[in-house]
């Protein structure tokens, strides 16, 4: 037999015997399994914690509850001695019980990804009675770093927030604590674990792969989420392994709270988010009397787009307003005047009221510890609502579903129509900055709905009252020189151990655009069908609009191919004809036009063209948006360029011009909006179609007319015979 052909045996016959071997060996009962973890308060991520447990039905016994931590600030320095001399006295009860085998883990960045049958299964492949997590650090002192074994592939250093071992073998191990409770807790494992004679006393070894144990420190990267049916597995793609229990050492508290998202089943693809209806609050139960109470911080810190519609909204929610006291710091003198409006008109409907103006020349910063200390100061406040300016809280119901999801801190996914700009981040740059998450898009696009802890919230969110006497109770949350007031809160919070959350659902509403936004108009939301485009269509296009399209819509036909439909809405009529008038410079009415490239007018009128209030390009927007798919409708194979240049007010008055002789328009199609409502802002008008003997004589405000131009409706403007008649005239596609 060569010497090929011996190995190839030997090989054979010892891998047989590891195969007998492995088959002999009895797999440990899940029932012999204790987890024993460390905490003094039942924080959000404790709660995590144990959802997570419960899940795979683990035993849990939870050290040092409702205790005094005394171990010293470990989020910043060493210490968590105390953990071990709980552990030590704990095991003093299993120090005789061979069969137990005990895992120590963390419990406030701790989560658990599979069952107690797997971390058995790949504890007794490690053949060690003792097994220690590992990562890529030497902590606390580095200089021990030369003394660790070599390892050639894994992670070489011991990490004292996840190990597991036989009851027998553990108790002797931490029989030996003798010192303080703020002293390192890793630092006394290292030490036992480079002794190689008490190494090899207790058996020991390091999950170098993390087979058992993921320490998310340095290796961030290594870990992705691997979605399984059902189910999702965080994934360590460096060593091919699938840990059971996941730990956010460090600094990788954020990715923790990334991967508890999702992992073992907060988020499928199956069943979406599968935790969501845990611990709800159910209002619907109660009387008005009987609902919390809540303050509302209203924050104005710019000049904002539709403002006096979100004022409204705050009495226009479906939560009775005697339960709701008003908060309102104004920064800017530009909406002094809608304050005003709200406030002589409002205040009284709600339980206390606190206005701070721009004259106190307050600082956002402070202005919103103010706020919250409203609520904080207040023992009858259970919620604290902030809210800024630039949010349309459009669901009336917002604030009763977040008050149901029943968490410290939530805030409503909102987002600025049509763009991925959001009131929240997925994930922070080491420099504490934005980053987007993998899951961001889908987050914002509503591809997964649920409830996701973040770790940035901003311009809305809830807050329990009770968090803020307790967790939140420094009066000081938004004030840090140089950084925006929300990253200083957002961090307080995060350093608090507070999980921030962020649902999507529900539609709540939208965030607004502040740019660009001209104050120095009459109505300066009328140049915004650019910026916020939903809030310029609430506000200025007519609700019966979208009944157009519908299959017996709301359009008449008053006469042969000419449309009668309803565009805008009061508003956008009143304040058109409000710009103009405040504008002034009203043409003659005569054939000589300097406004014309070839100066002169063959049908003049008293006119002002939307260029002469730069009002042109949101006109052509409002025709390719609104008005184009109406004529694609009413005239089935014309496409429309939304293309015109001349597009203009007319007034007419008896004493001025009161009407206009028949002409033809220069247009392919003219549409024709009544501004104002007849017998109510004058007498006679309309209009009246020569070829067909046809007159509209009772325009309603706000409706569009639309004929064909030249050639075939040949037309007249009817005498304005008392009263200012107004209207809107465009020659689309001349």
């Amino acid at each position: 037999m060569d010497v090929a052909m011996k190995f190839l045996v030997c090989a054979i016959f010892l891998g047989a015997i590891t195969s007998v071997k492995a088959a002999d060996r009895k797999s440990i009962p899940s029932e012999n399994l204790l987890v024993i973890t460390a905490a003094t308060r039942e924080t959000d991520g404790f709660k995590r914690f144990m959802r997570t447990a419960r899940q795979f039905n683990y035993t849990v016994k939870v050290l040092g509850l409702g205790e005094d931590w005394k171990g010293g600030d470990v989020a910043r320095t060493v210490g968590g001695g105390q953990k071990v001399r709980w552990l030590k006295e704990e095991m003093e009860q299993h120090a005789e019980r061979d069969e137990l085998v005990v895992m120590f883990v963390d419990s406030y960045d701790v989560i658990f990804a599979s069952s107690p049958r797997e971390l058995l299964l790949k504890f007794q492949r490690f053949n060690h009675r003792v097994v220690f997590s590992a990562e890529g650090f030497c902590w606390p002192d580095q200089k021990l770093a030369s003394k660790y074994p070599p390892v050639y592939n894994g992670k070489r250093y011991l990490n004292s927030g996840g190990f597991i071992g036989y009851a027998t073998d553990l108790s002797r191990l931490v029989q030996s604590w003798s010192f303080r409770d703020d002293d390192d807790d890793q630092l006394f494992y290292t030490n036992i674990y480079l002794d190689k004679v008490q190494r090899e006393k207790y058996n020991m070894t390091l999950d170098h792969k993390s087979k058992i144990f993921q320490n998310l420190n340095g290796a961030v990267e290594e870990v992705v989420l691997k979605f399984e049916k059902g189910r999702v597995r965080a994934r360590n793609v460096a060593y091919d392994t699938l840990p059971v229990v996941i730990h956010g050492n460090g600094p990788t508290k954020l990715q923790l709270n990334y991967l508890g998202n999702y992992v073992p089943s907060a988020w499928t693809h199956e069943g979406g988010c599968e935790i969501c209806n845990d611990d709800l609050l159910d209002l619907t139960q109660l009387q008005d009397e009987e609902l919390p109470q809540v303050w509302i911080g209203v924050f104005i810190e710019q000049p904002t787009p539709f403002f006096p519609e979100f004022l409204e909204r705050l009495v226009t929610m479906d939560y009775p307003s005697d339960k709701i006291s008003l908060f309102i710091h104004n920064n800017e003198v530009y909406h002094e005047k809608h304050i005003q409006a709200f406030w002589e008109k409002h205040k009284d409907k709600f339980h206390k009221t606190k206005l701070i103006g721009p004259e106190e020349n307050l600082k956002h910063g402070k202005a919103r510890n103010m706020g919250m200390d409203s609520c904080r100061q207040d023992p009858q406040c259970d919620y604290y609502l902030s809210i800024d300016a630039d949010v349309a809280l459009i669901n009336p119901e917002s604030l009763k579903i977040l008050i149901e999801e029943n968490k410290s801190v939530i805030a409503p996914m909102m987002s600025r129509s049509g763009k991925l700009w959001s009131n929240f981040w997925g994930a922070l740059s080491p420099e504490g900055y934005y980053s987007r998450s993998e899951d961001y898009i889908d987050v914002v696009q509503g591809k997964r709905v649920g409830v996701w802890n973040v770790p940035y919230i901003t311009q809305v969110y809830l807050v329990k009252g009770r968090t803020l006497r307790r967790e939140l109770a420094q009066r000081d949350m938004f004030t840090q020189e140089g950084m925006d007031p929300d990253m200083v809160f957002c961090r307080n919070v995060r350093e608090q151990g507070v999980f921030m959350f962020l649902t999507n659902r529900d539609e709540f509403g939208r965030l607004v655009s502040t740019a660009n936004y001209n104050t120095s108009r009459l109505h300066s939301d009328m140049w915004q069908i650019f910026e916020n485009p939903a809030d310029w269509k609430e506000k200025y296009i007519h609700e019966n609009y979208s009944k157009i399209f519908e299959e017996d819509g709301t359009v008449d036909q008053p006469c042969p191919d000419v449309y009668w439909f309803p565009a805008f809405s009061d508003r956008m009529c009143d304040e058109l004809v409000e710009e103009m008038e405040n504008f002034g410079q009203w043409s003659g009415g005569k054939h000589t036009d300097e406004r014309l490239s070839g100066g002169y007018e063959n049908v003049p009128t008293v006119d002002i063209h939307m260029n002469q209030i730069s009002f042109e390009k949101e006109w052509l927007k409002f025709l390719k948006d609104y008005i184009v798919p109406v004529t694609e409708k009413l005239y089935p194979g014309y496409y429309p360029k939304a293309q015109a240049v001349m597009n203009f007010v007319v007034r007419y008055r008896p004493n001025e011009q009161p009407s206009l002789r028949p002409h033809h328009d220069s247009s392919t199609f003219t549409i024709n909006v009544a501004l104002n409502s007849k017998g109510q802002d004058y007498q006679g008008g309309g209009c009246r179609f020569l070829r067909y003997n046809c007159s509209v004589e009772a325009p309603r405000k706000g409706w569009s007319f639309m004929h064909p131009g030249r050639l075939t409706h040949y037309h007249e403007g009817l005498p304005t015979t008392q009263g200012t008649r107004y209207i809107m005239v465009s020659f689309v596609d001349p």
